[in-house]
């Protein structure tokens, strides 16, 4: 007979799934009809790596994994299509080598294009992350060690026989930084579709506009030069972005419309913050994770008042190297560390 520690009816707060190799990536499906499915990817220092599918039996309150399909390289970032309403085909991308497009299927997942601007070169620029437009799915942004960014101009073409192809082109392709690009994020700003910003090992945070590309805007300068890994728009408020240096306990709030100085500082990791998750459904809550093996979630509403410590506060079993809140479910955040995800109720 089946022992259930929760009570008829009343839902787990934690649940809890085992890859067979350390988590690096890892990503919530945004359909409607998939509501607890993730994506996770390997991290395995050799060319063969994985990506697996999960999702969660909401009746024996397991996850298990619907799909695993090879990878070359580790995955910098694994995205789904922002599609919330599922117009689209089911699409997912990933970046390592190259950024990969895959169509996902009930028990396979294919490679649908895969996308490549370096045609005349023996070598790949690896890229280290890119982000998928909210407004429009058809722009994919890349970010590579080469100091460039790339929008990627997606198309679902025609329907031969049952199946759309789906193909990809280069838009534009921009040196952003003096030195490697670490991450891309569009901003809702201004429609949702032309901004965005980077951050890189030359410390800096620029801003972009697709449609005035001669020139960019630096919206802050880490004082030493230290290379900023990570960045992070508010998704309720476009005037706010979170950002981390490399190695810092710290998490650095800035408004651009203050360029250069930060609003706040978020500082009660006590090793290195490795995660930023903004909510989906408020403009003050962020949730920051560490190799601490803390999960932090903040209230950020009395800025510019020093915020001194976080609402909520939860202890991993390891180091958590990635935090995703899901946009469809905003009670849920994933967080990952040694080869363990865990979806968290909030």
């Amino acid at each position: 007979m089946a022992v259930h520690s929760v009570p008829p009816g009343k839902r787990k707060e934690i649940y809890k799934y085992e890859a067979p190799w350390t988590v690096y990536s890892m990503n919530w499906s945004i359909r409607p009809d998939k509501r607890f499915r993730l994506a996770l990817g390997s991290f395995v220092e050799e060319y063969n790596n994985k990506v697996q599918i999960v999702s969660l039996d909401e009746e024996s309150s397991e996850f298990t994994a619907k799909s695993t399909f090879d990878h070359p390289y580790p995955t910098t970032k694994i995205m789904w299509i922002p599609d919330s309403k599922g117009v689209f085909p089911d699409l997912m991308a990933t970046s390592g080598d190259y950024l990969r497009v895959w169509r996902v299927g009930d028990s396979e997942t294919r490679l649908e294009c895969l996308l490549n601007n370096n045609k005349n070169s023996d070598f790949c620029a690896p890229l280290t992350s890119f982000d998928w437009n909210e407004v429009d799915p058809n722009l994919l942004g890349t970010s590579s060690i080469d100091t460039t960014c790339t929008i990627w101009g997606l198309e679902t073409g025609q329907v031969l026989g049952r199946v759309n192809m789906v193909s990809g082109h280069v838009k534009t392709q921009l040196i952003a930084h003096d030195k490697e690009v670490y991450d891309i994020a569009f901003s809702r700003a201004g429609g949702g579709r032309d901004m965005f910003a980077s951050v890189g090992a030359d410390g800096s945070v620029r801003m972009f506009d697709l449609r005035h590309l001669e020139h960019s805007t630096i919206i802050y300068e880490d004082p030493s030069h230290v290379p900023l890994l990570r960045l992070a728009w508010n998704k309720q408020d476009p005037n706010y972005l979170a950002t981390m240096a490399m190695d810092a306990l710290e998490v650095i709030i800035l408004d651009v419309r203050v360029p250069c100085t930060p609003v706040a500082r978020l500082n009660n990791h006590r090793a290195c913050v490795n995660g930023i998750g903004w909510a989906p459904h408020s403009s003050c809550h962020i949730c920051t994770s560490g190799d601490d093996h803390q999960a932090l979630i903040w209230d950020i509403q009395q800025m510019p008042r020093a915020i001194e410590d976080p609402i909520l506060a939860y202890t991993a079993g390891g180091e958590i190297n990635q935090i995703q809140w899901s946009s469809t479910q905003p009670d849920w955040i994933s967080i990952c560390y040694n080869n363990c995800m865990e979806i968290l109720r909030v």
